[in-house]
């Protein structure tokens, strides 16, 4: 299922979400700038490799731009190709403006980052010997969707669903389509071979949950838990 947008309207207008979607994909056309050996050392780079980040690897010197401890930021921001950057900048504009909405603008942007940081532990710890960088906005993201599923699960999500050579669109509740998200996640991690590079499923599931446990802190007091769609 591709999620299209959902009904679920807004306050305020949200100047951080849209700043992080700007921001990630300025810092990608920069990426591009770089040619293909630079965007690859970019990766190496900016990215966290949790061998550098938790254990003693060190960079060779073309390499290390940031200390390890600042790739846990700078990684939030770099994406490895078109469909990377592009399915998630578009999970944030369809969900990200309601978590905005509901704990304000200075609060949203400590949130996703916390979300973010959570993520990058949730999938170096399994991992502290990798070598391969992990880079995406995806793991900050999660923690909106978790955010997301707990204030507004039955907000109606449009999706696109495949089926074969034709596609379908319909509306869906928020709850079965990120618990759908949530639980994709889950068998993917499960299946996939860590060594081996790829998505990384267990900075989703990380960042997921500490959206879920950092959300009652974060939003407005008045802003309830299992609220219907606001229409």
């Amino acid at each position: 299922m591709i999620p299209l947008h959902d009904d679920n309207p807004t306050t305020i207008k949200p100047f951080l979400t849209i700043a992080f979607i700007a921001a990630s994909s300025l810092v990608f056309l920069w990426q591009l700038s770089l040619g293909a050996r630079g965007f690859e050392m970019a990766v190496y780079g900016l990215g966290v490799i949790p061998a550098a980040l938790l254990g003693d690897k060190i960079l060779p010197p073309e390499l290390a731009m940031v200390p390890p401890t600042l790739t846990v930021f700078t990684s939030m921001f770099m994406h490895g190709g078109w469909m990377h950057l592009i399915g998630n900048m578009l999970y944030l504009w369809i969900f990200g403006n309601n978590i905005e909405d509901a704990m304000g603008h200075v609060r949203f942007v400590v949130f996703y980052l916390l979300c973010g940081i959570a993520a990058v532990f949730a999938q170096a710890l399994p991992n502290m010997d990798s070598t391969i960088p992990m880079i995406g906005a995806s793991g900050a993201i999660s923690g909106v969707l978790g955010a997301y599923l707990l204030l507004f699960p039955r907000a109606h999500v449009l999706v696109l669903v495949p089926l074969g050579f034709i596609t379908r669109t319909m509306y869906l509740p928020a709850m079965v389509v990120l618990g759908f998200w949530f639980v994709l996640q889950l068998v993917n991690s499960a299946l996939a071979d860590p060594g081996q590079g790829g998505v990384a499923f267990g900075a989703h599931i990380g960042g997921f949950i500490a959206g879920m446990m950092l959300l009652p802190l974060f939003k407005y007091r008045h802003v309830r838990l299992f609220a219907p769609s606001r229409h």
